[in-house]
């Protein structure tokens, strides 16, 4: 039995404390130091938002400081995915207010992530990635719902990293577009089928980045896509898959002494980029 001062993960508070403030201070130098190379002003906004991300993700314990990822999550989050990792901070909040405080330790904890079981919820059932912030993860406890969390939502978390700025763009943009081309093909399909359930087709689940993330998921395609709409194939091979996933465990060391890099989507997530190219469109 820990002592009463410990937390879940293992640390003191005063060793949370030391970490948020060391992670914030690195974040905030790094920020700072891009921002500033376009304008001083820059500077001290990308700056302050590694400072507010480095606090809650040191105290939480959130980076995998003992493995590659783990730095390259902070560099990027500090640096070039400030814009969505911005949006995310207020993420935390509504995970904060909507029930079910605070993160699901397991799942964030040296995952280089945050996860909450409620928090943002855009549709019911369905989670959502914001930066680096994973909210209404639901039942975690039923293995179908944790590999969503490890499988596809933390996809989406590095897609955040390694586009930045122009992934919410991109997304929102895709998401438009098919807005008003699903409007067209059900009406070139004579308004057969649901309205709804076309643009759905077209705006969601044929999303780059949705496709991406349903094929690591092995759900390619999803039960809620309609047959003929969208990509033919899965974009790339599903996580579990791999080989470096072949030894992975249904437990998850929180304090990331273990090495369990079988169960981490990053190394694979590296190698989207160039296999995305196999998928038929």
């Amino acid at each position: 039995m820990r002592p009463a001062q410990e937390t879940l993960d293992g640390r003191t508070a005063a060793r949370r404390a030391a970490e948020s403030v060391a992670t914030a201070v690195g974040g905030g130098v790094l920020g700072w130091a891009l921002g500033a190379l376009v304008s001083p002003m820059l500077g001290v906004v990308v700056g302050s938002i590694a400072i507010c991300n480095g606090a809650v993700s040191g105290w939480r314990g959130s980076y995998a400081w003992r493995r590659g990822d783990g730095w390259l999550a902070f560099v990027l989050d500090s640096t070039w995915a400030t814009a969505p990792v911005a949006i995310g901070l207020l993420a935390h909040v509504a995970g904060a207010v909507r029930g079910d405080p605070g993160p699901v330790p397991e799942l964030t904890v040296r995952q280089n992530r945050h996860v909450y079981r409620r928090g943002v919820a855009l549709k019911p059932g369905f989670a959502l990635t914001i930066g680096n912030v994973i909210s209404g993860a639901g039942n975690v406890d039923s293995p179908r719902r944790r590999r969503l969390i490890t499988d596809h939502e933390d996809v989406h978390v590095w897609q955040s990293r390694w586009f930045g700025p122009v992934y919410p763009v991109l997304y929102l943009a895709w998401s438009a577009g098919g807005v008003v081309a699903g409007t067209v093909l059900w009406l070139v399909r004579g308004r057969r089928q649901p309205l709804a359930k076309v643009v759905e087709s077209c705006s969601y689940y044929t999303n780059p980045f949705e496709w991406w993330a349903y094929s690591r998921d092995a759900l390619w395609p999803p039960p809620g896509k309609l047959h003929g709409v969208g990509w033919r194939s899965a974009a790339v091979r599903p996580l579990a898959t791999l080989p470096r996933r072949a030894a992975r465990v249904a437990g998850v060391d929180p304090t990331g002494h273990g090495d369990h890099a079988a169960d981490r989507a990053d190394g694979a997530d590296r190698a989207d980029l160039a296999d995305l190219a196999d998928g038929d469109g």
